[in-house]
Parts: structure tokens; sequence; C-alpha cells
């Protein structure tokens, strides 16, 4: 033979199994922000000192192990300051927390890179989204890094992590299921009309993302600072509008970086510029015969200002709050969906 011939497989996208897919990785990745919250309201997040993302799969498996990772947890601020005295008992059960969090981590960045390179070699991917989906997996790495990076905040000055690290985690997790879900919408759309014209984000949805991103942001610095318990009244903070105790001794700017006070009462009043965009998103979306989504908008909005306001008044109780979480995670990914309609009727 002198030449070979090489059978090339034809494309044949496959737009409804990867609608399917991604939303199994944006309930992943969920699940994996209700993780987070339960290991920052149990106080997890230090308890397990270097990265390791190969061995750190498998936590101790004999005492001997358990031990030396205790004494590595005994050297840093957390324990000396806090938890000096903290028996081996109740050092496992804050390392579980942080371990099935990286681990769960670890099962997402699985969940897209393997489907992806099975997708990919079989041609299903439809043209001008390969390097989106290889985004949204790099993305995942990116996540794994930053979440170390905040980690080593909490372990040699500090009792705890930065809380500005700690928004910067959350807020690329969040923006990854936003990604997430967009993308499995155009492909659902793909599949049911091939010929349809890819939704964009009009001006009304950049304005949503923008009033929502603050109202995120906000709450990522209050689970980070802890500000949460520095008022258990709604709708005052302990018998006033604008609670006392703000410091504006060092400037306005770090008081509304860094107070706990300040950032408690614009995040709890701030939620209602917030519910108002997301409601007359919903109120668009019914207007123009998406009433699904404007009524699940709608639905979600109101459990999350729910849950947030007993999350105040219960003194932060560790499930209300892990709900109040995973609710806004859900919040996100409902606007996304509803922005991808929003989209859709405005073409």
């Amino acid at each position: 033979m002198t030449q070979a011939s090489v059978a090339v497989r034809p494309p044949t996208p496959r737009p409804a199994a990867l609608s399917r897919w991604l939303r199994a990785v944006a309930l992943l990745v969920i699940m994996v922000v209700a993780v987070g919250g339960i290991t920052r309201l149990t106080e997890s997040g230090l308890s397990i000192t270097e990265w390791k993302p190969v061995s750190g799969v498998l936590p101790p498996l004999t005492e001997a192990g358990w031990q030396a990772e205790f004494e590595k947890y005994k050297q840093i601020p957390e324990y000396k300051e806090i938890n000096a005295g903290m028996s081996l008992a109740a050092f496992k059960g804050i390392f579980f927390w942080e371990w099935l969090h990286r681990i769960l981590g670890r099962l997402v960045g699985i969940a897209l890179l393997v489907p992806l390179a099975f997708f990919a070699w079989r041609r299903a991917i439809p043209a001008g989204y390969g390097a989106r989906l290889l985004g949204l997996a790099a993305l995942v790495g990116l996540q794994g890094a930053i979440g170390w990076w905040m980690v080593a905040s909490g372990l040699v000055d500090r009792t705890d992590v930065s809380h500005f690290r700690l928004s910067l985690h959350l807020l690329t997790a969040l923006f990854l299921l936003a990604a997430l879900v967009w993308t499995a919408r155009d492909f659902a759309l793909m599949a049911r009309d091939p010929a349809a014209v890819r939704p964009r984000l009009t001006g009304v949805a950049w304005a949503v993302i923008a009033i929502l991103f603050v109202q995120l942001l906000l709450g990522a610095w209050v689970a980070g600072l802890n500000a949460g318990y520095v008022a258990s009244t709604w709708p005052s903070m302990n018998d006033h509008f604008v609670p006392e105790g703000i410091d504006w001794t060092r400037g306005a700017w770090f008081a509304f970086t860094n107070d706990p006070f300040l950032l408690h009462f614009l995040h709890r009043w701030w939620s209602w510029a917030a519910a108002i965009a997301l409601l007359l998103l919903a109120r668009t979306l019914g207007r123009r015969g998406a009433r699904t989504e404007a009524l699940l908008l709608t639905l979600v909005v109101a459990a999350q200002m729910t849950l947030g306001i007993l999350t105040v008044v219960t003194g932060v109780s560790m499930w209300i709050a892990v709900l109040h979480q995973v609710t806004g995670a859900i919040l996100v990914a409902t606007t996304a969906a509803s922005l991808h309609r929003l989209g859709r009727t405005a073409a």
C-alpha cells in the first residue's frame, strides 16, 4: 500500500446529550456550594493544612496518620488561639467536611473533563463550543487553586481565612454554575431547533447581573467575617435601623469592605434591590410568554429572602444558613436560565 487512508469520524453533534451532561454537572456544583457552606459554618476549612491534589484524595487510614494530621493542625493560629485542647475525635469531625468539600471539587473536574474528552472524540460537540467547554473545565482547576490560596491565608497570621479570598472562591463557583446553566440551555435550544439564534445578554440582563453580583459579594463578605452574628433581630439591628458599632475610624473604604456591622446592614437591605430587579425580570418574562421561568424565579427569590431573614432571627442556625447559601446558588442558576430566555425573547 503506497498511500494510507485514515477514516475520519464525521461530526455528529449531540446537543441534547450535552445539555443533560452540563445540567448534571451544575447540580454537582450546587452540592459543592452546600458542603462549602457547612465547612465554613463548622469552622472546618483550616483543618487540612496542605494541598495535595492527588495523594490528598484519601483521608488518613491509620491512627498514626490521623495523629500526624492533627499535629499539623496544632501548629496554626486557629488551634492555638481558638481550639486549644480539641480532642482527636473533634478534629476528625471538622476534617471530614473539608475533605468532602475538596473531594467534591475534584469530582466536578472529573465530571467535566472525562465526558468532554468522550464527546470530543465522538465529534459530538457543535462548532464554536469546544473552546467554551474546555474553558469551563479549566475554570474548575483555577477554582481549586483559588481554594488553596484562600486556605493559605488562614494558616500563618490569622485564625480564619481572608474574606476577600473567600468571596473570590465563592463567586468563581457561582460564575461556573451560571456558565454551565447558560451553555446547557444553548444546547437544549439547539436540540429543539438547530437553526435557532443563540441568545445574547441584553442591557437589562447586564443590569440584573450587576445588582445581583453586589448582593452575592456582600453575602460572601458577611460569611467570611461572621457578620451574621452581630445582630439577631429584623428589620432592626439590635433596636436600631442603622446599627451601632460601625467603625469609621479607619476610613469609609475600610468600613465598607471590612466592618461586620456595616456589611451585615448593607447585605440585608441591598437584598431588596436585588429582589426588585429579579422580580421585574420575572414580570418581563411573564409578559413575553415565559411563564415557567417567571414563576420559578419568583418562588426562588421569595424563598431566598425568607431564608435570609430566618438566618438572622435564629442567630445563624447552621442548617438554615446552609439552606440560605444553597438557595443562593439555585437563585444564580435560575437567574442564568431566566436571562437566557430573556435573550431568546429579545432576539
